[in-house]
């Protein structure tokens, strides 16, 4: 019998921890299953850790410094409004510091490692097709400036971050993760978003860690499928 790899094993769990979760939360309206959200979010911590590969002192840091920025942003929107808009956070998530629930930490923590890593591989790709063009005068140029790429590869990674915040966001307020004062996301929300991620994408690139993790790729798909799958039935 073959042996599973690691990365089916950890897929296999979050699709057993995220179906059940649809079922629970998305027809039977289950208060328990909605209480055991931050659960979830440490699995999919620990998921991540059991499929990277080479755990060295920059991963670990960049672990350190995605959780502490993170939670550190919605230190600042939660305590002054500059960050995100006028908002505050329910009991779901958990146990609070300062009215800033940890497993918010966490969820930056997962969320930008998922897109950091799909970004990652999908910038490698690039760079192996970024062959070199040589012109009529035997002059050699790529087609695309190495800045550039990783540059693009910053920039689109924080928006993919945008768009999974805005799936999430109609979902976190009806199950009460957290709530807006105004009644409605208002737009500096997804500008935060964009900034807080692009500089932890930006440390995430630079520090030298293994940045190939198909079960990141699996985890961040079925995230967007759970959250959409919840917009529809709640």
């Amino acid at each position: 019998m073959k042996q599973l790899s690691r990365n089916q094993v950890a897929t296999g769990i979050a699709l057993a921890f995220h179906i059940s979760g649809v079922i629970a939360i998305g027809i039977f309206k289950s208060p328990l299953f909605i209480s055991l959200t931050p659960l979830n979010l440490l699995v999919c911590a620990a998921l991540i850790l059991y499929t990277q590969e080479k755990i060295n002192a920059s991963f670990l840091a960049f672990c350190l410094l995605s959780f502490v920025l993170g939670f550190g942003a919605e230190y600042i929107g939660i305590h002054t409004g500059l960050l995100f808009g006028n908002y505050s956070y329910g009991e779901v998530l958990g146990p609070k510091w300062r009215d800033v629930p940890w497993m918010i930490g966490v969820q930056w923590l997962v969320t930008m490692y998922c897109i950091g890593i799909s970004m990652a591989m999908l910038h490698q790709r690039l760079m192996r097709q970024n062959a070199t063009i040589v012109s009529e005068t035997g002059e050699q140029t790529r087609r695309f400036p190495k800045w550039w790429l990783i540059a693009s590869t910053i920039a689109d990674g924080a928006l993919l971050a945008v768009v999974f915040d805005w799936v999430i966001e109609p979902v976190a307020i009806e199950l009460g993760f957290w709530s807006w004062k105004e009644g409605e996301v208002p737009w500096s929300n997804y500008y935060s978003w964009w900034a807080v991620s692009a500089v932890i994408l930006g440390i995430f690139h630079f520090l030298p860690f293994k940045k190939h993790n198909l079960f990141a790729v699996h985890l961040l798909l079925i995230q967007f499928m759970f959250f959409l799958l919840l917009r529809t039935l709640i």
